[in-house]
């Protein structure tokens, strides 16, 4: 038998390469945007309905699997879950039209908010709380190397070949995780035991709670305080500031990069220094590069890579501390469908925030970008309400 640390491991190893596939899935689009609009003829609002489309069929699928989520072994939930979205990925990338487009990322979106909310409810059950916070720090690394990774390679592939091509290749890698996912997952049933039996006693747990309550609104405005920028962080470099294809990877290579570290270790600090007073100080430090990055006018290209380096580390990291918050905030028989409900509504938020800044941002006649800094008070708006309310936000057990 292995120790129980290298079994865990082990297990967080295999739910960060199936998260990093789930998360490139999702933000493969952001730096194909200006490709996209050019190939599709679209606008910025018809693009952000692309991104919110997938948000908002995510959400709706996570609504319906808190109903049904906690009465399954995790294991098959996930490798089900996982199916899906793999064969959603392969059919984003042989559609060719936009209406196309659009349906295949909603069946993504699906399945992939499903799989998201079934690896934090395995790590809330399996890991405990007093390594939870590093946990999910180790898989939230993924967002990084998705972004380090998966996104210049994905960049190269579209350069090369075309958009598409970064679909077939994360179809690949996809499909080889999805081998070791039904291999490797371990069954995880210690949740069956009581389960509520009826919807209707489902929902009473989720939303007569005022515990609940306040952490699906905590997630609400984390989600508006930083999706309502990054689906355009990749047009306005490219369009207003005038970055190439390639300069727009050392982006995604640096902040990636850096957050490999640094989710890891804001993780290892919250367990530390206690999770709300991390998030809280992460929180706050995030709005600064918020700001700068929506009013970034044309600067030198290390000035703009410090700005999104900054951006990236600090919007994502305080997403380390948060999840470990919220999948303690609920007793852990219920936390398959209170995670999927998690997962919906931050889906939801995201696609509202998608597709409110896409409303918000306008071109002018000449092709740029307006209106970002509106975009940018939003965010840090959001962000300082998302502080005040993880101050009222409390942890069940400490299982």
């Amino acid at each position: 038998m292995l120790p129980i640390k290298i079994k865990e491991w082990q297990l967080l190893l295999l739910l960060a390469c199936i998260q990093f596939s789930n998360i490139l899935d999702f933000v493969i689009m952001m730096p194909l945007s200006p490709r996209l609009m050019d190939v599709f003829q679209i606008s910025p609002a018809e693009f952000g309905f692309i991104v919110s489309s997938y948000a908002f069929s995510a959400g709706i699928a996570g609504i319906l699997g808190a109903f049904f989520i906690d009465r399954f072994d995790r294991r098959i939930a996930l490798n089900t879950c996982y199916a899906g979205l793999t064969l959603a990925t392969l059919l984003c990338g042989v559609v060719h039209t936009y209406p196309l487009l659009v349906m295949a990322r909603i069946l993504a979106g699906a399945f992939g908010g499903l799989t998201g909310a079934i690896i934090f409810a395995i790590i809330g059950d399996l890991i405990p709380y007093e390594r939870r916070g590093k946990a999910t720090g180790v898989v939230m690394s993924a967002f990084s190397l998705a972004s380090v990774i998966g996104v210049p390679i994905g960049l190269y592939l579209a350069e090369k070949f075309n958009w598409n091509a970064p679909f077939f290749g994360l179809f690949g890698f996809s499909a080889i995780v999805l081998v070791f996912a039904h291999i490797y997952t371990p069954s995880v049933k210690g949740h069956l035991s009581t389960l509520a039996k009826h919807p209707i006693k489902t929902l009473e747990i989720l939303f007569f709670n005022k515990n609940h309550l306040i952490a699906f609104s905590l997630i609400t405005m984390m989600m508006f305080g930083g999706f309502s920028v990054i689906p355009f962080i990749a047009p306005y470099l490219v369009i207003n500031i005038g970055l190439s294809n390639v300069e727009l990877s050392y982006l995604y290579i640096l902040g990636g990069g850096f957050t490999v570290f640094t989710a890891r270790l804001i993780g290892s600090l919250a367990d530390k220094f206690g999770k709300p007073l991390i998030f809280a100080i992460v929180a706050v430090i995030s709005i600064l590069p918020i700001l700068a990055l929506t009013n970034l006018p044309k600067v030198p290209l290390y000035i703009t890579l410090t700005v999104t380096t900054c951006f990236f580390v600090f919007v994502s990291g305080r997403f380390t501390p948060a999840m470990a918050m919220i999948t303690a905030s609920v007793h852990p028989v219920n936390r398959g469908s209170f995670m999927s409900m998690v997962s919906s509504i931050q889906q939801i938020a995201s696609g509202l925030a998608a597709s409110l800044s896409g409303i918000i941002i306008q071109k002018t006649a000449d092709g740029q970008l307006a209106e970002f800094p509106t975009v940018g008070i939003v965010a840090a708006v959001s962000t300082l309400i998302a502080i005040y309310i993880s101050t009222r936000l409390k942890t069940v057990t400490h299982d």
